[in-house]
């Protein structure tokens, strides 16, 4: 499915500030909201694509990422934007309190909110990427506080009820065809305080560790390819769901092969006696070598194919195959008896004399006068 551009949704141009983006932003959320249009499917996607776009174009980073890649670029930071209106109040519904707060019944302000995605850069070998590999990694996120359970507080009596909003975690006022809230001021949104913070993580709920996970890599997978491990990233707060950890693949070059698709080249040295006279020789493949014959005549940079022994099928069947091209190696230094040699097989072919065959010279001539 593509994606419209947010530009586009929001009605500006690519040079509009971050004021426009706000004031155009809250218009449309004003005239879409679910609130105001209860059962209209169209306005909710008109909802729910206004706030995406906001979502990216508020956000100095967000925004940079996507002028110079496009969608892609957010995707490949991990952002994927709202699979629904509850996604939007849930994991982005701060921006009701800076702009208007809605006060929406049951999908407020409070709910949980899930965790931050995390990205984690993983080398791995050539051999690896072409058969797949399960491999450990240790990924450092943040945890629920093992002292507190993620409470934040030593004692579960620390916790009170916030005296300014009563324990809704916003203040509600009327204005016009809405009621409006704004953030409690006292307690940040959350509905309470503490009298007493956890000494083990000073009243955030959370600590960092370093976490082991195994990741299974598919024979096939790509430099720059992903994995997505769910529910692996930062966890939720508010009881919402964790974030997700993506895998991004790094493949190290091999010193013999290079691949194209699925398939794997490399180059195999020949003699010219080995070229001319034909041979059998033995050559590298992913699994150790194997044995290739060499035909009488074969001329510098003639491919042969190995079928069956290249890259693993991604999540599919069946391999690519190994492509060998011979080069024949030119010897720089001769002895007397070899050099004596080759100039008598240079007269017998007569190749000292006309060393460019007379049927090449005639068609480069025809060539040059057409």
């Amino acid at each position: 499915m593509i994606k419209k551009d947010y530009y586009e949704i929001l009605g500006l141009g690519r040079n509009a500030s971050q004021e426009e983006v706000k004031k155009t932003y809250r218009k449309l959320a004003l005239k879409f909201h679910p609130d105001r249009n209860q059962g209209d499917k169209q306005a909710e996607e008109r909802f729910k694509e206004a706030s995406e776009a906001y979502e990216v174009l508020h956000d100095p980073q967000k925004r940079q990422v996507y002028d110079q890649f496009g969608h892609a670029g957010l995707e490949g930071r991990g952002f994927h934007g709202f699979g629904d209106v509850g996604d939007v109040f849930s994991a982005f519904g701060d921006i009701f309190g800076d702009l208007f707060s809605f006060d929406t019944a049951g999908q407020g302000r409070r709910a949980g909110r899930r965790g931050a995605d995390l990205r984690y850069d993983l080398q791995i070998s050539f051999v690896d990427a072409a058969f797949g590999k399960k491999i450990s990694i240790e990924v450092p996120r943040h945890e629920s506080c093992p002292d507190c359970s993620g409470t934040g507080a030593e004692t579960d009596t620390a916790i009170k009820p916030c005296p300014d909003c009563g324990g809704k975690g916003s203040v509600i006022h009327s204005q016009g065809f809405f009621s409006v809230s704004t953030t409690c001021s006292r307690c940040r949104g959350e509905g309470k305080f503490i009298e007493h913070p956890c000494r083990g993580c000073r009243g955030h709920g959370l600590v960092s560790k370093k976490r082991q996970l195994e990741v299974k890599i598919p024979g096939g997978i790509e430099d720059s390819n992903r994995l997505r491990l769910s529910s692996e990233g930062e966890p939720g707060t508010g009881g919402g769901p964790a974030g997700d950890l993506y895998v991004f693949i790094r493949v190290k070059e091999h010193p013999l092969f290079t691949r194209h698709g699925d398939d794997v080249v490399c180059q195999a040295p020949i003699s010219f006696p080995q070229a001319v006279l034909g041979c059998e020789i033995e050559v590298p493949t992913l699994e150790g070598t194997t044995k290739l014959t060499i035909p009488h005549g074969t001329p510098t940079g003639k491919i042969f194919r190995l079928s069956g022994l290249g890259v693993q099928h991604l999540h599919g069947r069946g391999r690519g195959h190994q492509l060998v091209q011979v080069e024949i190696q030119v010897p720089k230094k001769l002895s007397a008896e070899q050099e004596k040699l080759l100039r008598e097989y240079a007269r017998l072919t007569g190749d000292d004399i006309a060393p460019q065959k007379e049927g090449f010279l005639k068609r480069f001539a025809q060539k040059k006068a057409n």
